[in-house]
């Protein structure tokens, strides 16, 4: 079972999600907290996989609330919550450590699916915030950046830097299995080792580092040459 919490401050929200998340049978609902601060204790207290943490809050909000939680032994997966999908606030809860953002008005099945990719390791995040995260860790000192990403992406085998590349386009586990002709726990298994490789814990700082050394620019996951 995945076990979620729910923040936010509006508890029609937090009682709809819970609704919506009770119609999967691999999903469950361990609680609910109003506000960041609540939200920190909870899931200290309930441990739970995946945490859906609303931005906007009174007090605490959904950045502070998720570094928070990144500070504990064992951090649960973020999934932010957001009415207005504006660059500021999703790069800034992505800096603190979210895997990803869903929007309050995205359809029932969609927010099911967005929980199990993020308890599975998935980044849930649309193809244009994931051009502007990109591009903002690009502004400045492109060559010293895709040297050093480059240099890092040198010491995986030629399978896992064809999933490097599957990720920095945004795949999920499934689809890039099919592009790989292989079983997502495959991928999974090849991410989990690329991850101790690198020493990256999450696959949108293995997109930057995919951005960064060129992964995209090239044929066949190979990284394209430096200007």
């Amino acid at each position: 079972m995945i076990r979620v919490l729910v923040v936010d401050d509006d508890p029609l929200v937090r009682e709809g999600l819970g609704f919506i998340l009770a119609t999967a049978d691999d999903i469950e609902v361990v609680g609910q907290a109003a506000d960041g601060a609540e939200g920190v204790e909870r899931a200290r207290s309930l441990t739970p996989d995946v945490v859906l943490m609303d931005l906007r809050m009174p007090g605490t909000d959904g950045r502070e609330a998720t570094a928070e939680l990144m500070s504990l032994p064992h951090p649960p997966k973020v999934l932010a919550l957001t009415t207005f999908d504006t660059d500021a606030h999703v790069i800034s809860v992505l800096d603190a450590g979210a895997s990803g953002y869903l929007l309050k008005e995205t359809p029932p099945p969609e927010i099911i699916d967005a929980v199990r990719d993020t308890a599975g390791g998935g980044t849930v995040l649309s193809a244009r915030h994931a051009r502007v995260l990109l591009d903002k860790y690009s502004e400045n000192g492109v060559n010293a950046r895709r040297n050093r990403a480059g240099a890092a992406l040198d010491r995986l085998t030629g399978r896992e830097r064809e999933v490097v590349r599957c990720v920095a386009e945004g795949l999920t586990n499934a689809e890039a299995a099919e592009r790989l002709h292989c079983s997502p726990g495959t991928v999974k298994a090849h991410l989990a080792s690329i991850f101790t490789r690198l020493g990256i814990d999450n696959r949108v700082r293995l997109a930057i580092l995919g951005h960064d050394a060129g992964i995209l620019d090239g044929p066949d996951g190979e990284p394209g040459p430096a200007e």
